[in-house]
């Protein structure tokens, strides 16, 4: 990687993030040893690998990972199908928010996710998208309604389809 304009380019001038992150996205110091692994910034996946693999993420309280899992895919979808995976990376980012104490960025995104996901209720093969809007929404008015510290653990835990763990 190459610094140009203080930004990690690959070797074709595209902009790379090779900064040390934390679990939940937040950069750590350049010297930091790299702890956590990381989602490449050119993953390539499918639909049904986005959904098992952002979904694994989402459940195992990793939703920054999950988070660059459903960007992936939105960035590689074709037609309306993109804004699912956009209200997917939303939501995920939503509750990356929410794990970092922010109560208004978090339902503000998780209630955008929502909205956009809402749209693929009963279409999508990989994702119950009614669910997990529903799901979302809900989250976001109790994050507003109660704070972020009635939420427990699991709470922030989402899953793609009822009864998944």
């Amino acid at each position: 990687m190459t610094a140009a304009a203080g930004r990690d380019r690959d070797a074709a001038g595209r902009a790379r993030n090779a900064r040390p992150r934390d679990e939940l996205g937040r950069p750590l110091p350049k010297s930091a040893a790299q702890d956590v692994p990381r989602v490449p910034d050119d993953l390539v996946v499918t639909p049904a690998e986005a959904a098992d693999l952002g979904g694994r993420l989402l459940a195992e309280g990793q939703p920054f990972h999950a988070h660059e899992v459903f960007e992936a895919a939105w960035k590689s979808a074709r037609g309306p199908e993109r804004e699912l995976w956009r209200g997917l990376a939303q939501i995920a980012v939503g509750l990356t928010h929410a794990r970092r104490g922010n109560a208004g960025g978090s339902a503000a995104l998780l209630r955008r996710g929502a909205g956009h996901v809402a749209a693929f209720a009963g279409t999508s093969a990989e994702v119950d998208a009614g669910f997990v809007a529903a799901e979302a929404a809900g989250l976001a008015l109790r994050i507003e309604r109660d704070g972020l510290g009635s939420l427990a653990e699991a709470d922030l835990r989402l899953a793609l389809r009822p009864g998944v763990e």
